[in-house]
């Protein structure tokens, strides 16, 4: 004569399943709603981000990001600050002579070997 414990009269009532999975979304949204209504105000608390990816920036999307130029654009932009650098270089030749002239290129100080003044005269070709 054993009693089952779960259907006697003053068992209390249980709900089925997919009430409890709804009334645990109702409760999670509320405590949601509360915990942003507690945020809202007190705003002196501030704010905790538990979440790594709320940190997270686009490099190459933020405002102060540079605009992204063509490939033509950029071989363009260097040979006009190739130019720049040249003519600024000449200029500041030219504004002071006192510095002078400094080579490391060899070949300025070769000597031609057939137009010096001590070679001898040869006979040409008509």
């Amino acid at each position: 004569f054993g009693r089952n414990y779960f259907n006697r009269y003053s068992a209390p009532e249980t709900e089925e399943d997919e009430f409890a999975d709804e009334r645990a979304e109702i409760l999670a949204e509320a405590a949601a709603f509360k915990k942003s209504a507690v945020a809202y105000l007190h705003p002196e608390v501030g704010v905790c981000l538990e979440d790594a990816n709320l940190f997270g920036r686009n490099y190459f999307e933020r405002a102060s990001a540079p605009d992204v130029e063509s490939m033509e654009e950029a071989e363009e932009r260097a040979k006009i600050l190739a130019e720049a650098a040249a003519l600024k270089q000449l200029a500041s030749d030219y504004m002071h002579p006192e510095v002078g002239v400094k080579t490391t290129d060899p070949t300025l100080f070769g000597r031609n070997y057939f137009n010096r003044y001590s070679a001898p005269e040869t006979e040409e070709d008509e």
